[in-house]
């Protein structure tokens, strides 16, 4: 399996606009990798993308993506979801339009039940987005996933986790889970043994953040976010070979310098950038 971490970052851009720090004024200079994308995957093996931000446009050209056929959303949060608009750059063809021909190749669309109704609910004044592109233009074809689906040789494995959703790519005996945000406190299960790769997100790196930032021990961020013992604990307990952090937030206050001497604390942990080849 040929996976591109086509995003790395988190909520807010990096650059964030406007912002003058160290880290941000960085990565105005000197673009990618020390620039981030938001949070977003791809599988070049079935032609299929992980989540929507909305900079995603921007994210499949930079790694020169050919083809889109199937889309996946991990939960409705505005930075998974809100560069759907994309559909239309992929799929909608005016001139087709204008002569009355409908896409006849529609992107499949996969999420389970409760982010499907949870995407569904982003609407405006003529309904939901995800009606328009389906029964309007027909750009798209939802599917609700109850648990697995079969794409081509990979079996993929949905596991609710609150509001989110944790991936498991699974072909022949190489297994990776793909676990983008919102998967605190992680869901248990078995088939996360002895996975080749885990890419996970929402995970505070170092104690010292943007602009000297201390986190009290007591903040309910933790509640949401794990720390990197936790990581570690988790890459032991399920036996998982390699761990990549992915959604590194601008509020971290590192460059991709800082996280490459991060990774020499780690052993088999890295850190993600856009772009990143991880092959399986």
């Amino acid at each position: 399996m040929n996976f591109t971490i086509l995003g790395s970052g988190g909520c807010v851009a990096l650059p964030k606009p406007l912002c003058q720090c160290k880290v941000c004024v960085e990565a105005r200079e000197k673009g990618k990798p020390y620039s981030r994308y938001g949070c977003s995957l791809y599988l070049e093996d079935i032609e299929l993308l992980v989540d929507t931000p909305e900079d995603i446009v921007h994210a499949l050209n930079y790694s020169n993506i050919k083809e889109v056929n199937k889309v996946l959303f991990s939960h409705m949060d505005p930075d998974h979801v809100l560069g759907m608009r994309v559909f239309e750059h992929l799929r909608l063809n005016w001139f087709e339009v204008a002569e009355k021909k409908e896409c006849s190749n529609a992107i499949m669309v996969h999420a389970m039940k409760h982010v499907m109704e949870d995407i569904n609910s982003i609407k405006s004044k003529y309904g939901s987005y995800l009606d328009y592109y389906e029964k309007v233009r027909n750009l798209i074809k939802r599917e609700v996933i109850e648990e697995h689906i079969y794409l081509d040789q990979i079996k993929l494995t949905f596991i609710k986790a609150g509001v989110a959703t944790v991936f498991v790519f699974e072909e022949k005996n190489k297994k990776v889970i793909y676990a983008p945000c919102d998967v605190k406190p992680f869901p248990i299960n078995n088939i996360f043994m002895d996975a080749d790769v885990m890419i996970i997100g929402n995970t505070i790196v170092g104690d010292e953040l943007k602009d000297g930032y201390i986190l009290n021990n007591e903040s309910n961020i933790f509640s949401e976010l794990f720390r990197m013992n936790e990581i570690e604990d988790l890459k032991n307990q399920y036996k998982i070979k390699k761990v990549i952090i992915t959604h590194l937030e601008e509020d971290w206050g590192k460059s991709y310098d800082d996280y490459l001497k991060f990774q020499e604390q780690y052993d088999g942990i890295l850190f993600a950038y856009d772009g990143m080849k991880v092959e399986v």
